[in-house]
């Protein structure tokens, strides 16, 4: 399989991107290649110095950059030449079967849309973010691409998630629950009440619908797929980053204020170890932007190699499994064309 790689996107860029390639082409021999895009002459100078030479590698120059802090939308015109709408090109055109990139969300999600266009019966593409809990992994859905979602996008969501979490993460009758502020139907928003409605509305939904579910529940509960609007998945996404940081560095603090602390934590070092893989963002990589025509994988802006390397995997193993496909089909079984 063939990845398109937006070498320039990200607050790390372009060094963690190429080391990201080197890494993943190292582990997963099934890549035939890799397309890092971006400044022609910056690419080459760092796969050289990050000693980058696998003839599976093909830079393909884009002469513009995406900032993060530009309107994603006003750049398809401004920078039709940036590197995230060059690789999203690549697909397009059939030269790769991902585009993968840590830059502009919303330049990521615009390009999709704009060039690959929506799968058959989606109307608006989402964000799956995992979240990892006590039972494994739950993906918040939309976590972003969607800020004003109707009901009908979150019942597509539900859709997608679980073909989603089925075929790729393995679950055979997937868990989808609805974000509100209390698990009784009469509870939420006039937006969850009719999106609650509609779900539990639907014959032989290719889920099993949990209701309505509650923050503490993305951690505590057996879920494999939680939907929410962009707008409201965005700020629960960010809160949650921000709360495992402000722990981590708590406990740093605490546990250098007496010599009895410091040695208990190097005791536990595994453990804290252990924990921190399980919830650190680099070692799922990447989320998948579903509903796109084609496999699209957004990353976090401050992505290292590490998350790189997997979210390059995260697009081989949705490419591997169809999951397109999948969603298609479910999706017109339910009515949608």
């Amino acid at each position: 399989m063939k990845i398109a790689l937006d070498a320039m996107g990200g607050d790390k860029a372009p060094l963690v991107n190429v080391e990201g390639a080197r890494d993943a082409l190292a582990l997963y021999p099934k890549i035939e290649k890799i397309f890092l895009v971006g400044d022609e002459e910056i690419l080459k100078a760092e796969c050289e110095k990050s000693k980058l030479t696998d003839p599976r590698i093909e830079i393909v120059h884009a002469s513009q950059v995406v900032e993060m802090r530009e309107s994603g939308a006003k750049t398809l015109r401004s920078k039709r030449d940036s590197s995230i709408a060059v690789a999203t090109e690549l697909v397009k055109s059939g030269k790769a079967q991902a585009v993968v990139s840590a830059g502009n969300t919303g330049a990521a999600v615009a390009n999709a849309t704009l060039r690959l266009r929506t799968l058959k019966g989606v109307e608006r593409a989402g964000i799956a973010s995992p979240f990892p809990n006590e039972h494994g992994v739950c993906n918040l859905l939309d976590a972003g691409a969607n800020p004003e979602a109707k009901p009908e996008h979150l019942l597509v969501y539900g859709v997608m998630g679980a073909m989603y979490a089925k075929h790729v993460l393995g679950v055979e009758k997937p868990i989808v629950g609805l974000m509100s502020n209390g698990e009784e139907d009469e509870k939420g928003t006039t937006f969850t009440k009719a999106t609650l409605e509609l779900i539990k509305g639907v014959e032989d939904a290719p889920f099993e619908f949990k209701g309505n579910i509650e923050g503490h529940d993305l951690f505590e509960t057996k879920l494999d797929v939680v939907l929410t609007d962009g707008f409201t998945g965005n700020i629960i996404l960010k809160a949650s980053e921000a709360t495992a940081k402000a722990m981590s560095k708590w406990l740093k603090v605490e546990f250098k204020r007496k010599p009895i602390r410091a040695l208990g934590a190097a005791m536990a070092q595994g453990a804290f170890k252990a924990v921190k893989k399980r919830s650190s963002y680099e070692y799922y990589g990447g989320s998948p932007l579903l509903g796109i025509n084609g496999v699209v994988i957004i990353s976090h802006g401050g992505s290292s190699s590490l998350a790189m390397q997997n979210a390059i995997r995260g697009a081989m193993e949705q490419v591997q499994h169809k999951v397109n496909p999948h969603i298609e089909e479910a999706l017109e079984k339910l009515g949608f064309e």
